[in-house]
């Protein structure tokens, strides 16, 4: 794992058990960011979603830390509590959430101040499709793919998987308050 994916994700990555799976996130992690023009310190600089304002705080990472600390707790409380009716795998479950926005590395460009835009691929290329790309490059399994598939509003199209659910809204539940809340 290089430095710099260990300085994003060290702690989250911990929790996938499945040693080669860690490996292969790490790996899909390492080849965005080789192909991406942000570097890691970049995403603990820019905002999450370029959908809801130049001012926004919150970071990708912030955003993308939130969301897999959110399905893994979800995770666990299916697991605790369906009887084994319905079930989380949760090397799965955090493998896919780690992944659900690693193609968004190659959306993004930095413009002339160094601030986040859309670049052309991106406007070509949603994350889902480019994320699941560089992820069967680095061998992760069908099941995190399907994650990275359908985490978005592409997968409105699809049948999930539990795990597939469990980040879809973990994503959601941390985004569309920024964008559509009722503010009093």
């Amino acid at each position: 794992m290089t430095e710099e994916v260990k300085a994003l994700w060290g702690e989250e990555l911990a929790w996938i058990a499945d040693e080669k799976l860690r490996e292969q996130t790490c790996k899909t992690w390492e080849l965005a960011l080789e192909r991406s023009v942000l570097k890691g310190d970049d995403l603990n600089r820019i905002p999450f979603t370029l959908l809801v304002g130049p001012d926004l705080k919150v970071t990708f990472m912030d955003h993308k830390r939130s969301v897999v600390h959110i399905a893994r707790d979800a995770g666990n409380k299916i697991n605790d509590m369906y009887h084994g009716e319905l079930t989380c795998d949760m090397d799965v479950l955090i493998a896919g959430a780690i992944l659900a926005d690693v193609g968004k590395l190659l959306e993004y460009e930095l413009d002339e101040n160094g601030k986040a835009v859309q670049g052309d691929y991106g406007k070509y290329v949603r994350h889902p499709f480019s994320g699941v790309s560089i992820a069967e490059q680095c061998g992760v399994p069908a099941a995190v793919c399907h994650i990275i598939a359908t985490h978005a509003g592409e997968g409105n199209m699809v049948k999930r998987s539990t795990e597939a659910y469990v980040v879809h809204h973990a994503d959601f539940m941390t985004f569309l308050p920024f964008k559509e809340r009722l503010k009093l």
